[in-house]
């Protein structure tokens, strides 16, 4: 198989996850660009492509170069742990939170064993996954402890790319992370993912946190102690760094080009800029792990579960991202 093996978890059973994957591999572009391997239940993904009427047959499979890569054929690995009669749609279930962490946990042997080449990730929910396994934050950080690395994620919408100096913390503790040795790490380690992805020359917009970067200082003196600091130091080690730059421009100039990348310093206001531009192109890189893994910029959508309506867009996106990085990918060390 020449083109690049993509591993695809449904994610959630109970959510739109295996609604959304049949649709994205269903895509012209999916089948021409890419081998796709889905991970997860055999069960869940035929009992849903029937409810979508779609003229697909489920191949199970134990190897990805066992696939059948023409159109009308979805290889899955199988991993029978649903059972359909108890499977409740639009609910919380741990049993279902389990299974979903389990295709992940599979997805991460796979890609450690060479047999997929990048992963693209269907969405949980973390209530449920939690019930099920305490301590569970998201895929992320999962995947983090998995290969005891410390990756960074990144939003990515056409050539908008936004980093996170903190995500999954509280408004009031992203603010104190705002410290000089944060920011600094946070810009090196943009600088080794930018490269990581086969970026030669990478310019980094470090984004301000207080309103009109605080009016030196009448807003906040955070720009001025911490982040300012922070980028002259990275310059001074040959990163190209900027910043900060007004939170309310910085997104649109990297945009327009002027910036490879932003680091956005707490979560929300990387992800309204991303979703703003295009909410269901918008998706989400993981970089730092052995290998490439994208997601999907949304949630389970309890709401439309089983309904057929969910958009597979992100979905796409996400898949062909995992494709097109893993050809360039190097990862770096922690």
């Amino acid at each position: 198989m020449k083109k690049p093996v993509v591993g695809i978890t449904i994610g959630d059973p109970a959510g739109i996850g295996p609604e959304i994957v049949i649709k994205a591999l269903l895509d012209i572009d999916v089948k021409e660009q890419l081998c796709p391997v889905v991970i997860g239940s055999a069960r869940v993904l035929e009992s849903e492509s029937a409810r979508l009427q779609s003229d697909v047959t489920i191949n199970k499979i134990q190897y990805p170069w066992q696939g059948r890569f023409d159109r009308g054929y979805i290889n899955i690995i199988d991993i029978d742990n649903v059972d359909l009669k108890s499977l409740c749609l639009g609910k919380i279930q741990p049993d279902v939170g389990m299974a979903a962490l389990e295709y992940l946990e599979k997805s991460f042997d796979m890609a450690k064993e060479g047999k997929i080449g990048s992963v693209a990730t269907a969405p949980v929910n973390k209530q449920a996954v939690n019930a099920a396994s305490k301590g569970f934050v998201g895929h992320t950080e999962k995947l983090a402890e998995m290969t005891k690395t410390e990756p960074l994620t990144m939003f990515e919408v056409r050539n908008l790319r936004v980093f996170f100096l903190s995500r999954h913390v509280s408004l009031k503790k992203a603010c104190e992370l705002v410290t000089f040795e944060n920011v600094l790490n946070c810009i090196q380690h943009c600088d080794r993912a930018l490269q990581s992805l086969g970026l030669r020359k990478r310019s980094i917009a470090v984004s301000g946190l207080n309103p009109h970067n605080g009016d030196n200082g009448m807003f906040g003196d955070e720009e001025i102690k911490e982040i300012q600091p922070a980028v002259e130091r990275a310059r001074s080690q040959g990163i190209d760094a900027e910043g900060p730059i007004s939170a309310d421009s910085v997104f649109f100039l990297a945009l327009q080009g002027k910036y490879d990348a932003v680091i956005a310093l707490y979560h929300d206001a990387g992800h309204i800029a991303t979703k703003m531009v295009d909410f269901n192109r918008s998706i989400s890189v993981t970089i730092g792990l052995p290998f490439i893994r994208t997601s999907v910029n949304h949630g389970t959508a309890y709401d439309i579960a089983g309904q057929g309506i969910a958009s597979a867009v992100s979905m796409k996106e996400a898949i062909l991202a995992a494709a097109g990085y893993s050809t360039m990918y190097k990862g770096f060390g922690n």
